[in-house]
């Protein structure tokens, strides 16, 4: 059975991360109407990762005894100045992102919980993943600056990203 301070604090975190999906989401449109289309790609598959993070959530509670609450899901922003800022953003909710899963690793240790620290590690370890992954393409962006051709090549690069759900049998994909 899950305390229900844990349970609470795990509710929070699908609702950040139907939030982020919808953020991804909210990217994806954006970059389809500057017509970079692999970018649009990448924030669409971002948005079902995240949406397969909830769901992650969801299942564990359940599995624990625990009761969902499903929460509002905040409008997110729409309009970038440049593909750069779309992704400094991206990488700074991240940032945020992770900080929310060192609480709940902080919280389950306050609760004595050992089976959502072993739980929460995956999402710790996916986190490190996340934060490098965007860091990178802000880097990338960065170096290019102005220049048209290197925008395109990172387009075609970020449209070759596919979504590989997790198989079912892996409950900690």
């Amino acid at each position: 059975m899950i305390s229900k301070k844990m349970e609470g604090a795990l509710n929070g975190q699908i609702q950040e991360e139907f939030y982020s999906a919808y953020l991804y989401l909210s990217m994806s449109a954006w970059f389809e109407t500057k017509n970079l289309k692999g970018f649009a790609n990448w924030m669409k598959i971002q948005n079902l990762e995240e949406q397969m993070h909830a769901i992650k959530i969801f299942d564990y509670i359940n599995e624990r005894g625990g009761n969902v609450q499903l929460q509002n899901i905040n409008k997110p922003q729409n309009e970038w100045n440049s593909p750069l800022e779309a992704f400094e953003a991206a990488y700074k909710h991240e940032q945020h992102i992770s900080g929310c899963f060192n609480d709940l690793v902080h919280l389950a240790m306050e609760e004595k919980d050992r089976a959502s620290q072993i739980f929460l590690d995956w999402f710790v370890n996916e986190q490190v993943e996340e934060e490098a992954t965007a860091d990178e393409i802000v880097q990338q962006l960065r170096i290019i600056g102005d220049n048209g051709h290197g925008l395109l090549m990172i387009d075609r690069e970020l449209g070759a990203r596919v979504f590989t759900p997790p198989a079912q049998s892996d409950k900690n994909a």
